[in-house]
C-alpha cells in the first residue's frame, strides 16, 4: 500500500460522481485537485467558511454549504469565472442539494419553513410551503422527471408530486401516518414507499396517482421501522426494524416472505487468517561467544545488557607506563576480576535475565589470567 504527501483540509471533501476529481474544503478555500496527480485543478475562495460540499450529478458543478452566513455558493469546473450565490435572508438554510439535471438546487430553510427550488438557467425560484424534513423527505424518480416531496400543514403528512422540467405540482395525496419519517421511489418509478417513525411501526406503499397499495405492521408495540431499501430490481422490499429482524416483502402481493435475524454477535468463519503488526525488542544471539561444546546448552535465550562494564579506559590508562610482561598481565586479571565483582552485584532480578554463556566466558578468561599470572611470579 503506497501513500501520497499529506494535504491540509479542515472541512468536508467529496469525489465527483465521475471519479475523475477530488473536492477538500480548507476554510474558506475549496481545492479541486485531480485524482490521478492530485494536482490542483480549480481553486475557489468562498465568503464563509465551508460546511458542506455536494457535486452535482454530472460533475461540472458543485455547491459549498456557508451555513453560518446562512447562504450557498456553487462553482464551475468548465467555466471558472462563473459563480452562483444563493441567500435564503431571515429565513435561512438547514439543508441543499442538486436536482437530477444538475442544473437546480433545491434549498430547505430553517424549520422547515419553505422548500424553494432555484434554476441556474434563468434565475427562476419555485416555493414549496411547509417541507416535513430538511435533509429528508425528497426523492426523485430513476429517471429524473419527478420528484416526491413530503409536506405537513394541519397535522397532516401529505405527498407532493412535482414534475422537474417545470417544477410544477402536478398532484397532492395525504398518507396514513402519524409522523412521516422518510419516502422512496421504487427503481422503477412504479411505486413509493413511506414509513412512520419509529415511535409507530407502518409502513405504506402508494402508487403515484395516491392510491395505497399495501399497508404493512409486524407487531404494535415497541419501537418500529428503523431502515427501508429497494432491491435494484423493484421485486423486493427491504424493512429493518429495531426488534433485529430484517423483513423482505414481495412487489406482487406485498406480504413478507422471508425473515432474518441480526443477531448481537456476528462470528466469523473459523478459516478466516487475521494478521496483526507486533513490535519485537532486539534478540541477540550469543551462541558464538562460546569457548567451547560444554557451554552451548548455556547458550538458549535472550542476552540483555543490564549494567555496562568498565570502558578500556578505565582498565588500561593511557598515563600508566607497563614496565614489564609481568605487570602486563597481573593488570589485566585484576581487571577482569573487577568486572566478575560488578556482574556478583547485580541483583538477583536483573542477573536472571542475562546470557549464562556471558557469565561462564567470564570465568574462563579470569581463570587463564590467574594461570598467566602464576606462571610469571613476582
Amino acid at each position: 500500500m503506497e501513500f501520497t504527501e499529506p494535504f491540509k483540509q479542515t472541512g468536508p471533501y467529496a469525489f465527483s460522481p465521475n471519479a475523475r476529481f477530488l473536492a477538500v474544503a480548507v476554510d474558506y478555500r475549496l481545492v479541486i485537485r485531480d485524482v490521478l496527480s492530485l494536482k490542483v485543478v480549480q481553486l475557489f475562495s468562498c465568503l464563509d467558511k465551508i460546511t458542506y460540499i455536494e457535486w452535482a450529478p454530472d460533475s461540472e458543478y458543485i455547491l459549498c454549504g456557508l451555513y453560518k452566513r446562512p447562504m450557498i455558493q456553487a462553482w464551475s469546473l468548465t467555466q471558472p469565472e462563473w459563480t452562483c450565490k444563493i441567500d435564503e435572508g431571515p429565513a435561512g438554510v438547514a439543508y441543499a442539494r442538486w436536482s437530477p439535471d444538475s442544473r437546480h438546487i433545491l434549498t430547505t430553510s430553517e424549520f422547515q419553513l419553505r422548500l424553494t427550488v432555484w434554476s441556474l438557467l434563468n434565475t427562476a425560484c419555485i416555493h414549496v410551503q411547509w417541507p416535513k424534513h430538511g435533509s429528508k423527505g425528497v426523492s426523485f424518480t430513476k429517471d429524473g422527471k419527478f420528484a416526491a416531496v413530503c409536506t405537513r400543514r394541519d397535522c397532516k403528512d401529505y405527498v407532493n408530486l412535482l414534475s422537474c422540467h417545470t417544477w410544477e405540482i402536478m398532484g397532492v395525496f395525504a398518507v396514513d401516518t402519524l409522523d412521516l419519517a422518510d419516502v422512496q421511489w421504487s427503481p422503477d418509478d412504479s411505486a413509493i414507499v413511506i414509513w412512520d417513525s419509529p415511535l409507530e411501526y407502518k409502513v405504506l406503499i402508494y402508487s403515484p396517482d395516491g392510491r395505497c397499495l399495501s399497508k404493512y405492521q409486524a407487531y404494535e408495540s415497541g419501537l418500529g421501522v428503523k431502515s427501508v431499501s429497494w432491491s435494484p430490481c423493484s421485486q423486493f422490499l427491504a424493512v429493518g426494524s429495531y426488534d433485529q429482524m430484517l423483513r423482505v416483502l414481495n412487489h406482487l402481493t406485498w406480504k413478507v416472505f422471508a425473515e432474518f435475524v441480526h443477531p448481537s454477535a456476528v462470528r466469523g468463519p473459523c478459516c478466516a487468517a487475521i494478521f496483526k503488526e507486533v513490535d519485537e525488542p532486539l534478540q541477540l544471539d550469543m551462541s558464538e561467544l562460546s569457548l567451547n561444546d560444554d557451554f552451548a546448552q548455556y547458550s538458549s535465550g535472550t542476552f540483555e545488557i543490564v549494567r555496562p562494564f568498565l570502558p578500556f579506559s578505565q582498565i588500561m590508562p593511557r598515563s600508566h607506563i607497563f614496565k614489564s610482561g609481568t605487570m602486563f598481565w597481573r593488570y589485566l586479571s585484576v581487571s577482569l576480576l573487577r568486572n566478575l565483582l560488578q556482574i556478583s552485584q547485580i541483583p538477583s532480578k536483573e542477573s536472571a535475565s542475562c546470557h549464562g554463556a556471558a557469565i561462564a566466558n567470564m570465568f574462563a578468561l579470569a581463570m587463564i589470567a590467574c594461570l598467566l599470572y602464576s606462571g610469571y611470579g613476582t
